[in-house]
């Protein structure tokens, strides 16, 4: 998002959970397309929370699993947020060669970059 479109959109990353880094994979195939992800951390909702995050104050919350949707649905039922779900190919156990997993992963990645543009429209 901050690729595309900048300083005209906060961006904030976040899952239902925190217990991994970003993979290599990730940082790779996102370096293709000029996206930095190496200095990137992931973290939860309840991290977000803890460092005062309210999650009512964010107009929408794009879930790509079936677990951080129902999480962000929890979250902000009684906010007025809203929660969109973008069923997207999870790649973390594709592939058996290095070839392979890359391929999986840029899959991943264009569904995600194709999504964004198909709903925020083309990059500025």
């Amino acid at each position: 998002m901050k690729q595309f479109y900048g300083q005209d959109v906060y961006v904030q990353s976040a899952g239902v959970k925190n217990d991994m880094e970003i993979d290599g994979f990730s940082i790779a195939v996102c370096a293709e397309i000029g996206v930095e992800l190496a200095r990137h951390r992931s973290r939860s909702f309840e991290e977000m929370q803890q460092w005062g995050d309210d999650l009512g104050q964010y107009d929408l919350i794009v879930a790509l699993s079936p677990a951080s949707q129902r999480m962000a649905l929890e979250l902000t039922r009684t906010h007025h947020v809203e929660v969109e779900y973008w069923p997207i190919l999870d790649p973390t156990g594709l592939g058996e060669t290095r070839d392979a997993k890359l391929s999986a992963y840029r899959q991943a990645r264009d569904q995600i970059r194709d999504r964004i543009t198909a709903r925020f429209g083309p990059p500025a």
